[in-house]
Parts: C-alpha cells; sequence; structure tokens
C-alpha cells in the first residue's frame, strides 16, 4: 500500500493540556458537590443510613441520586447537578431544598425507592401514555381549579416531544409553556414530581399576564 492509498485520518484530537485541566477541575468539583450534599443529608438524617452515586445522563448531563434507608425502608431521589448548582446559587436556604424531598417522601409512611426504568420501547411508551402525561395533566388542572387548561403532548421543532399547557383565557402576551419530555420522563426515573416545573412555569405565566 503506497501513502496515497492510505485513508485520512479521522482520529479525535488529543486534548490539550489545559483542556484536560478543564475537565479533571469540572470532575473535582462535581465530587466536591456530591459530598457536601451527601453531608447535608447525613447531618438532616441522622437515623437512617444515606447512600448516593454520581451518574450521567445522556441528554441533561450529570446528577447525582441519595438513597435513605431505615428499618427496611428506603427513600430515594435524585437530582441534576446543573439544577443543584442553581439552587444553591439562588435559593436562601439550599439545605432545606434538598432535604424536603426526602421528608415528603418519608411522611407517606411507604418505602420510596427509585422506580424502576422500563425495559422495553413498549413498557417507556406505556409509561407516558399511561402514567405520566395523565398525571401531569392532571396535577396542572387541579393546581388551577378555575382555569380550563390546554395540557397536551405535542412536537416542537426545537425540544422534539414536549408536554405543553397554557391557559386559554390568557389572550394577551405568552399563554403556553412546553417542557421536553425526555425531562419530565427523567424526572419521573429520579423520583421526582415531574409536573412541578411545567406547574412552576404557568405559575410565571399567570403572575405575568392572567387576569
Amino acid at each position: 500500500m503506497t501513502p496515497n492509498d492510505t485513508e485520512p485520518n479521522t482520529l479525535t484530537p488529543e486534548p490539550t493540556q489545559q483542556e484536560k485541566q478543564e475537565a479533571l477541575e469540572k470532575i473535582q468539583a462535581i465530587e466536591a458537590l456530591f459530598n457536601h450534599l451527601k453531608g447535608i443529608l447525613v447531618h438532616s438524617f441522622s437515623d437512617y443510613t444515606v447512600e448516593g452515586l454520581i451518574g450521567q445522563h445522556p441528554m441533561f448531563g450529570p446528577l447525582f441520586v441519595f438513597s435513605l434507608t431505615r428499618e427496611g425502608k428506603s427513600y430515594g431521589c435524585g437530582f441534576f447537578v446543573n439544577e443543584v448548582a442553581r439552587v444553591f446559587q439562588t435559593n436562601s436556604d439550599p439545605e432545606q431544598w434538598l432535604s424536603s424531598f426526602y421528608v415528603d417522601m418519608i411522611r407517606t409512611g411507604e418505602s420510596k425507592p427509585l422506580p424502576d426504568s422500563p425495559k422495553t420501547e413498549e413498557e417507556r411508551n406505556a409509561l407516558i401514555d399511561k402514567i405520566i402525561v395523565p398525571y401531569c395533566a392532571e396535577s396542572i388542572r387541579s393546581e388551577f381549579p378555575n382555569e380550563s387548561m390546554h395540557v397536551d403532548l405535542s412536537m416542537n421543532e426545537q425540544l422534539g416531544p414536549v408536554i405543553e399547557a397554557g391557559f386559554p383565557s390568557i389572550t394577551e402576551g405568552s399563554n403556553t409553556t412546553g417542557l421536553p419530555l425526555p425531562y419530565i420522563y427523567a424526572l419521573y426515573l429520579l423520583n421526582r414530581d415531574p409536573a412541578e416545573p411545567i406547574i412552576e412555569a404557568l405559575n410565571q405565566i399567570y403572575e405575568k399576564h392572567g387576569k
């Protein structure tokens, strides 16, 4: 084979020393934040065994999962790192914010481990169509009982499938919000309330444009 017969080199360039250093610093920052959150939970729930792990979502980046265990009952919940960083920068009591998820689960008196992930596409679609979307619709309508709320699963050109919700009664200004279905789905699997971010966005719309 002659040099002209060789295929062009398509290998990814080696990262520079600066890029390696930045990647290392990012990992260290994530680990430090993880340890800080775990320390908060250990202090706040001293009667429980606290375990945690760092994961990576293919679309939404690094995440933390923490589980509290006591007397055979487990309470699991997950958080995206970007979300945690934002809360710790803007919330006046981030420790209370973190602990509140577990307090709410413990108060039910039932074990609340992370839900099992669907094993097939059919199971995934059934989870979305029969549980997640109906739950979000019911929660939204319960939050705004005096409004005839629009709630639907639709396709957005930029975001892909979204859960869309809005106020038909608002005719001036923005009256609709939509969150990516993969994000809502991920929240459900992290044992979070999938309707919460939609309701938060709707409250902002109502405060600004509602009657």
